[in-house]
C-alpha cells in the first residue's frame, strides 16, 4: 500500500458498525451540536492503510432540535469536492430530512470522536455511504416509532418526508418529536430498513455545496483566513536542496526590517526528509506578511548542501529510461513472454517519459498554531489529514496528542498535497519559539520549491503480435522513485500499492504479460497527486494500445473492447510475484475488476461522443479508457485548429461508472475539474531540478492551463447503477491524457511519447 494512503477496506463478517446515543462525556465533547433534543452517533469499524481494524470511533453525529434544525457533524475536509454535502445528503435522503433545515458543523481533528478522518484517495463516498445510510436510518425508525405510539397505529403505516412524520392521514414536524424521544430506545440495527435507492430524493441529483454561497461571497473561511488576536506572521527560508543544514545564519538585516520581530532557526529532520517532518530553515516572524518577506529576503545563510547538491532530474531520467533496457524485478507475470516474444510476427517497443508534477493548488499552504503556556496547542489548517497533523504537531512538540487541538478550515484545492502535516509542524514549532500565535505562510515560490512532487517517471512497453494479428505478449517495464523514498532510502523500488495504480492490473486479455520494474532513489520529496500513479502508467498503455489498435487495423473503441474479452471478474493476485495486488484497498470480491462494466462504458462513450459519426466526418478524437479507485472511466477528446493555427480542445466526452451516483452535480463538476487539470499535466506542467533545487519559480515557469487552451465543452454521462459507490475526484485524469495524446497523433501524425508535449 502506499504509505499513509488509507484505502478503506471492510473485511466480510466484520462490519460492527453501529448506532448509539452519546453519553454525558461524548455529548461534552461534541459541544456545536444543538441541545435538547435527539443526538445519535455512528461507530463504524474500518481498516487502515494495511488492512488492519481500527478502533471504533465514531465517525458522525446527527441532532435534530425543537426546531425542527438538523444538524450534522462533518468529519471530512472540503476542498471543492463537495463531500461536506454529499455524505450529508445520504443522512438526509434515508432520513426524510427538509434538506433547507440541514445545518453542517466542522468537525476538528480527533480519531477518538470521528474515527478516520483522511480526505484522501477518492474513499470518503465509498466508505461511508452504508455507514450515513444507517445513521439516517435510525433516526427515522425512532421518529416514527415515537409518532406512531403518540397516534396509536402501527409503524408500518408511517413514513417522514420533508422533515416531517406522516402517516394514518396526520403529519407532525420532527421537532415536535424530539421531546419524545428521550424515551425511545435506539433500534436493534438488525431491524434497521433502508429505504429503495430508488425512493431517494437528493441522491442521484443536483445538490449545490453547503458552503457555495459563502464562497461566492467572500465570507467562507480558508487557511490564511483565520485571524487571531495578537497573531504574528511568519514565512520560511527553507533549505534550497533537499537535506542540506543550515551551517551558520545572520539575522542582523532581517531584524532591521521594520514590522520583524523574531529570528527563529527550524531543525529539519535530513535527508530523507520524511512526509510529516518540517524543512530544516530559519523563520522570520514579523507584523504583518509583507515584513516577514522582506525581512526573510535580508536572511544572510551559509548553508551545507549535502549528498543531493549535484542532483539533475534530467540526468536521472535518463539513467531510469537506460535501466529499462535490461531485465527488472518482476512483478506480475503470466503465461511466458519471452516465447511470445520469441515467436512474434510483429513487435512495437516504445518509451515513454513524464517529469515531476507539482500540486500547485490555487491556496498555497498556510496554518495558523497558538502553543499555549501549559504546553498544548491549538491550530487551524486547511488541512487533508487532520489526525496525521495532530499526530505530528504532538511528535514535534514532544507532548501528548490529547494536548492538540486541530481545527480544520476549507481549503483551496489540496490534490493530495495538504494531506502532509508538514507545513502544520512549521507552525507550532513557530508558535513555540514566539510564545504565541502565528501564522505561518507559503509564498507560490515556496509552495513550488518544497512540494512533495509527484514522480517524473521513465517505461519501456514491448507488445508482441501474431500472424494473425492478435496481441500474444506484454512486457511493461516501469521505474520512477517511490513514494516511500521521501522516508526511507531503502525503498528504491515502487510500492505494490503505487503497482496497483494502473500498471499490474492491466485487464487485457493478452496471454502473455510481464510487469517489471528498476532501482531509482529519491532525491527530492515525493508523495501522491490527483491519481498518483495512475497518471503515467495510463500514458503509456493507452497510447500503446492506440498504437496496436492501429497495427490492428482496429477501430480503438472496438479493439479495447476485444481485447477486455469475455465479461468476467478479474483477480490479479494469482500474478502477482512477491507481492499484493492492493485493489485500492478493497476486496476483490467487494469492488471486483469487471470487463463488462468497462466494456459497457465504452459503448455507451461511442454513443454520447457521436464516435462513428465524428469519425466518418473527419474529425480528428482520441480515446482512452481506464479504471481508477474503483470506477471505470472512458473519455474521447476531439480537436480542431483555430484560426490563428493554434489546437483548440472543443469538447470532451466521458462517461463514468461509479456505481450510486450519489451528487450528480459533483461528479460532473469533478470530471470538468479534472479535465483541466489533466490538460496541464499533458501540455505545460513541469518541475525541474538542478544541483538539487527546482528550477520553477511561478506559474510563468511552471503553467497551469489558460483559458484559451482549455477545454471548451465538458459532456459527463454518469451510468446509472445501484452498485456500491467509488471514487470521483481521482478517475477523471489518467484517461484524459492518452486519449489527448492519441488525438494529437490523429492530428499532425506523430505519436507522443514524452510529457508534457506542447499543442
Amino acid at each position: 500500500m502506499l504509505p499513509n494512503i488509507p484505502f478503506i477496506q471492510k473485511k466480510k463478517g466484520q462490519d460492527k458498525s453501529k448506532v448509539f446515543v452519546p453519553s454525558r462525556r461524548d455529548f461534552l465533547k461534541i459541544g456545536s451540536l444543538a441541545t435538547g433534543g435527539l443526538i445519535l452517533g455512528v461507530n463504524f469499524q474500518c481498516s487502515g492503510p494495511k488492512g488492519e481494524l481500527v478502533t471504533f470511533a465514531p465517525n458522525v453525529y446527527l441532532s435534530i432540535d425543537s426546531t425542527n434544525q438538523v444538524t450534522l457533524v462533518a468529519h471530512r475536509s472540503e476542498m471543492g469536492t463537495g463531500i461536506r454535502t454529499s455524505l450529508p445528503q445520504i443522512v438526509a435522503d434515508e432520513l426524510g430530512a427538509d434538506w433547507s433545515t440541514i445545518k453542517i458543523v466542522q468537525a476538528e481533528g480527533d480519531e477518538e470522536k470521528y474515527g478516520n478522518q483522511n480526505t484522501d484517495g477518492s474513499f470518503s463516498v465509498r466508505m461511508f455511504f452504508e455507514p450515513m445510510r444507517k445513521a439516517g436510518a435510525t433516526a427515522r425508525h425512532m421518529l416514527i416509532a415515537a409518532a406512531a405510539a403518540d397516534w396509536g397505529v402501527d409503524p408500518s403505516q408511517c413514513d417522514t418526508r420533508d422533515g416531517k412524520v406522516i402517516g394514518d392521514g396526520k403529519e407532525i414536524p420532527f421537532g415536535d418529536l424530539v421531546g419524545k424521544l428521550k424515551d425511545t430506545p435506539v433500534p436493534d440495527p438488525e431491524s434497521i430498513t433502508l429505504r429503495e435507492l430508488s425512493s431517494y430524493k437528493l441522491i442521484g441529483t443536483d445538490v449545490p455545496i453547503y458552503d457555495l454561497k459563502n464562497i461566492a461571497m467572500g465570507k467562507a473561511v480558508f487557511g490564511a483566513d483565520v485571524d487571531l488576536p495578537d497573531m504574528k506572521i511568519a514565512v520560511v527560508r527553507r533549505t534550497p536542496v533537499i537535506g542540506a543544514k543550515v551551517v551558520s545564519y545572520n539575522d542582523e538585516k532581517a531584524l532591521a526590517v521594520p514590522g520583524v520581530v523574531q529570528v527563529v532557526k527550524i531543525e529539519g529532520s535530513g535527508n530523507p526528509p520524511g512526509l510529516d517532518k518540517a524543512l530544516e530553515g530559519i523563520a522570520v516572524i514579523a507584523e504583518n506578511t509583507w515584513s516577514a518577506i522582506k525581512g526573510r529576503d535580508a536572511l544572510e545563510i551559509e548553508w551545507d548542501l549535502g549528498e543531493n547538491k549535484d542532483y539533475s532530474s534530467k540526468k536521472q531520467l535518463v539513467e531510469m529510461l537506460q535501466s529499462t533496457r535490461s531485465n527488472g524485478k518482476v512483478r506480475r507475470e503470466r503465461g511466458n513472454f519471452d516465447s511470445a516474444n520469441r515467436s512474434a510476427s510483429r513487435k512495437i517497443e516504445r518509451t515513454y517519459e513524464a517529469p515531476f508534477y507539482a500540486h500547485a493548488t490555487i491556496e498555497p499552504p498556510a496554518a495558523i498554531a497558538h502553543v499555549k503556556p501549559d504546553g498544548s496547542c491549538e491550530v487551524w489548517a486547511p488541512t487533508q489529514h487532520p489526525q496525521w497533523a495532530r499526530g505530528a504537531v504532538a511528535g514535534a512538540l514532544g507532548v501528548d496528542v490529547s494536548q492538540i487541538k486541530v481545527n480544520v478550515t476549507l481549503l483551496g484545492g489540496g490534490f493530495g498535497r495538504k494531506s502532509k502535516p508538514d507545513f502544520v509542524v512549521e507552525a507550532a514549532l513557530i508558535s513555540k519559539a514566539a510564545n504565541g500565535p502565528v501564522r505561518v505562510q507559503w509564498t507560490r515560490d515556496d509552495d513550488l520549491h518544497f512540494d512533495f512532487f509527484h514522480s517524473h517517471s521513465a517505461q519501456r512497453i514491448i507488445a508482441t503480435l501474431d500472424s494473425s494479428g492478435d496481441l500474444t505478449g506484454w512486457n511493461h517495464h516501469t521505474v520512477f522513485p517511490a513514494i516511500g523514498s521521501t522516508s526511507s532510502k531503502e525503498e528504491l523500488h515502487p510500492s505494490d500499492g503505487e503497482m496497483g495504480l494502473g500498471c499490474v492490473d492491466f485487464p487485457f486479455n493478452v496471454p502473455n504479460i510481464r510487469v517489471e520494474t528498476h532501482e531509482s532513489t529519491g532525491n527530492t520529496r515525493v508523495g501522491w497527486l490527483r491519481s498518483v500513479s495512475n497518471i503515467h502508467h495510463a500514458f503509456a498503455i493507452h497510447t500503446m494500445l492506440d498504437e496496436i489498435a492501429e497495427a490492428r487495423g482496429k477501430d480503438p473503441l472496438e479493439n479495447a473492447i476485444e481485447l477486455l474479452g469475455e465479461d468476467r471478474d478479474i483477480t490479479f493476485q494469482s500474478e502477482m510475484v512477491g507481492g499484493e495486488y492492493g485493489n485500492y484497498g478493497e476486496s476483490i470480491e467487494n469492488y471486483p475488476w469487471n470487463t463488462g462494466r468497462m466494456k459497457n462504458v465504452i459503448r455507451t462513450l461511442r454513443e454520447q461522443s457521436n464516435w462513428d459519426a465524428n469519425k466518418a466526418a473527419g474529425k480528428i478524437m482520441g480515446f482512452a479508457a481506464h479504471k481508477s479507485f474503483l470506477t471505470y472511466v472512458g473519455c474521447v477528446v476531439l480537436l480542431e485548429k483555430g484560426a490563428d493555427g493554434k489546437i483548440l480542445i472543443p469538447e470532451v466526452y466521458y462517461v463514468v461508472d461509479c456505481g450510486v451516483a450519489v451528487n450528480t452535480d459533483r461528479i460532473r463538476s469533478q470530471f470538468e475539474g479534472g479535465a483541466q487539470f489533466a490538460t496541464s499535466l499533458a501540455t505545460t506542467s513541469e518541475i525541474t531540478l538542478e544541483n538539487g533545487q527546482v528550477q520553477q519559480n511561478n506559474f510563468d515557469t511552471y503553467q497551469i492551463i489558460r483559458m484559451p487552451a482549455a477545454p471548451k465543452k465538458i459532456h459527463v454521462h454518469i451510468v446509472e447503477s445501484q452498485i456500491k459507490p467509488t471514487g470521483v475526484g481521482e478517475p477523471p485524469v489518467p484517461p484524459f491524457i492518452p486519449a489527448l495524446a492519441n488525438a494529437m497523433y490523429q492530428m499532425n501524425g506523430q505519436r507522443i511519447y514524452k510529457l508534457p508535449f506542447k499543442v
